[in-house]
């Protein structure tokens, strides 16, 4: 999938922004890649034998990053359509949600805490229903 200048600078504003308000100024990597990539990468790190959305992966405690994205353009396309908004929404919700893994939250362990954080960020950036919200 293509992604034109506006959309390119878009989401580089949008990450340069994540990362001073969410990260506090912590970089991090993203890709944006297809479903073949997010498949094999969860199989191979995670046991899962799926395409997912979004995968994050931390830093090693020694780098001043926070770690690394990765997104599928294929399925943030399809969840785009699904929820009603546009693909690049669905790609700053994906970002939004796995900075705030790197940031060490984890919604299966946090009895809400990531959760009202995701509203949180998804409210101040303007952003649709982020992923927590719409998997409960």
């Amino acid at each position: 999938m293509q992604f034109s200048a506006e959309e390119k600078r878009a989401l580089r504003a949008f990450a340069r922004a994540a990362a001073a308000r969410v990260a506090n100024r912590r970089g991090f990597t993203c890709v944006i890649s297809d479903d073949k990539e997010l498949h094999r990468l969860n199989r191979t790190f995670l046991g899962h034998d799926y395409a997912t959305d979004v995968l994050s992966f931390p830093a090693a405690a020694s780098n001043n990053g926070l770690g690394d994205i990765v997104i599928s353009a294929e399925r943030a396309q399809a969840q785009a359509e699904q929820f009603g908004h546009t693909r690049l929404e669905e790609i700053k919700i994906l970002l939004l949600h796995g900075l705030l893994h790197l940031a060490g939250m984890d919604h299966e362990r946090d009895h809400g805490e990531m959760a009202r954080a995701e509203n949180k960020w998804r409210n101040e950036f303007h952003l649709p229903s982020g992923l927590i919200r719409r998997a409960r």
